[in-house]
């Protein structure tokens, strides 16, 4: 069993009597072609302990080198969070033992980060702005991967072996650290996962990194205290480690607050710890105390010297940074005309990239938004699955809205054609063809569907022929009936009218 339940207090509950305060620290791994400190490729999925240098692997007497692009993508960050970035800064070793750091150190920044006191402004669903202080965003390494074979739980209490992966030792990362996060009350999970989603979709707007949550590119540690009032001390904090997903972020916080008002209202202390969160059963579990920054003798880095940016340089990186995803949100919303609602509905369901492709492909704004907000999003739904997820390209739907503006098939045809495409039929034009489903547009097999309804019908000529048009629905019924809905309706109607009155 990955981990057991602990005693909870309702939610509610626990936040009508408690003041929750969280803090985010946010690692980014950034997407370098090569690692921090060493010439070592910064790759994904190589062999175990390919991707290695005498620097990766901590043998005596190799000596680091900073990676400058790391530098600029640090500073990158920084401007887009609106920090300040330092005149001049170091690298310290943080001092741990661990089998995945096989240093002994990390090489990280302590006291003197590359940027400081900025902030990020976060929506929330349903279109609040929350402002996220940030502390510090500073440069670091990665430590290697461990592996723990055998055992119930995955990790190392139990486990029979552990293996060893320095492949992603050394990898290129940037910490951001938040202020004490106050003020969000019960609604302190929803922002969490704003805020960290605010922050990979930054990422990938400033390319500094893939930001696959997934794949680990972007790992969040979660603090979360209680206190018994807004003007109260603040509580003592537990750190719930490495959580890779939005939906685990706001979870963890709220399994945090009702754990720990459990513990408060028993009488209990809460305990200044790392905590693991469980993906399988939603709740976190001790790891192990918190250590102090005076536990790990930070010390300036002896082999490297003070990092010195430029200020020309730095207002270069300034002036050439992208269009930031809250500005690209608003263009976007002016150049398709979407209510302020469609526009957040379109944002939460992760569908503005979607959407874009597909307007990009051809496509109308409002049926890219259709097809992505309605058949699409259900599906994702009942698969369980991520919007962008889907087995279907923006490509695809703009082919396949491209068959509806050319009246090649209607609405209900294309729901068809997508659910082929969905099953790997092919793409759209493939699946009309395999499938027969283009609209018939001779006018012949109509005629003869149509003359066959009126004589299953006689006295429907007699009244449409006296204005009385609400027999046509019927007929046209018939013959959308007997061409399995490939007729197109408004064409049938102007038949059956012409029929009628000859």
């Amino acid at each position: 069993m990955s981990g057991t339940t602990a005693a909870l207090v309702d939610y509610d509950d626990a936040v009508a009597r408690f003041d929750p305060v969280i803090g985010i620290e946010v690692h980014v791994e950034l997407g370098t072609r090569t690692k921090m400190f060493d010439a070592a490729p910064a790759g994904f999925g190589e062999e175990p302990n390919t991707s290695v240098t005498p620097v990766s692997l901590g043998l005596p007497g190799s000596l680091p080198v900073v990676n400058g692009t790391a530098v600029e993508y640090a500073i990158r960050i920084g401007l887009a969070l609106n920090c300040s970035i330092a005149q001049t800064c170091r690298f310290a070793r943080k001092n741990y033992f661990y089998p995945d750091v096989p240093k002994n150190f990390q090489t990280s920044q302590y006291d003197e980060p590359i940027a400081y006191d900025g902030y990020v402004d976060v929506e929330l669903e349903d279109g609040t702005v929350f402002r996220v202080e940030v502390e510090r965003a500073h440069m670091e390494e990665d430590a290697g991967k461990n592996t723990h074979v055998g055992g119930a739980t995955g990790r190392i209490h139990g486990a029979e072996y552990s293996l060893v992966d320095y492949n992603r030792a050394g990898i290129p990362l940037v910490e951001i650290v938040t202020r004490p996060i106050t003020g969000a009350g019960e609604r302190a999970p929803e922002v969490a996962r704003a805020y960290v989603q605010t922050l990979r979709d930054l990422f990938r707007a400033l390319e500094v990194s893939e930001a696959r949550m997934e794949r680990g590119n972007v790992r969040a540690d979660v603090n979360v205290s209680l206190r018994p009032t807004p003007d109260s001390p603040l509580g003592t904090r537990t750190e719930t480690k490495n959580v890779n997903s939005f939906r685990s972020v706001e979870r963890a916080v709220r399994y945090e607050i009702s754990r720990q008002a459990a513990v408060l209202d028993a009488g209990g202390a809460i305990v200044q710890e790392t905590r693991h969160w469980h993906e399988d059963t939603g709740v976190t579990t001790s790891g192990r105390v918190k250590s102090d920054a005076e536990d790990y003798r930070y010390f300036p880095e002896p082999d490297l010297v003070p990092i010195a940016p430029d200020r020309a340089w730095v207002e270069q990186i300034r002036a050439a940074l992208p269009e930031l995803p809250a500005a690209r949100r608003r263009r976007l919303q002016g150049e398709w005309g979407f209510a302020d609602a469609e526009m957040r509905d379109v944002v939460n369901a992760g569908a503005v990239e979607l959407i874009e492709a597909t307007v990009a492909a051809g496509a109308a704004p409002a049926a890219a938004r259709k097809w992505w907000m309605g058949e699409l999003a259900r599906t994702a739904k009942e698969r369980e699955v991520e919007l962008g997820d889907l087995p279907i390209t923006p490509a695809q739907i703009g082919e396949l809205q491209a068959l509806v503006d050319a009246g090649r098939i209607n609405d209900k045809l294309a729901r068809q054609v997508l659910e082929g495409v969905l099953a790997g039929e092919g793409g759209p034009e493939q699946v009309v063809v395999a499938r027969g489903l283009e609209v018939v547009s001779d006018d012949g097999p109509l005629l003869e569907a149509i003359d066959a309804a009126l004589a299953a019908q006689p006295d429907v000529a007699d009244k449409i022929r006296s204005g009385n048009l609400g027999p046509v629905g019927a007929i046209i019924g018939a013959v959308m009936k007997a061409t399995r809905g490939q007729a197109d309706a408004a064409r049938v109607r102007e038949l059956v009218l012409e029929r009628v009155s000859s």
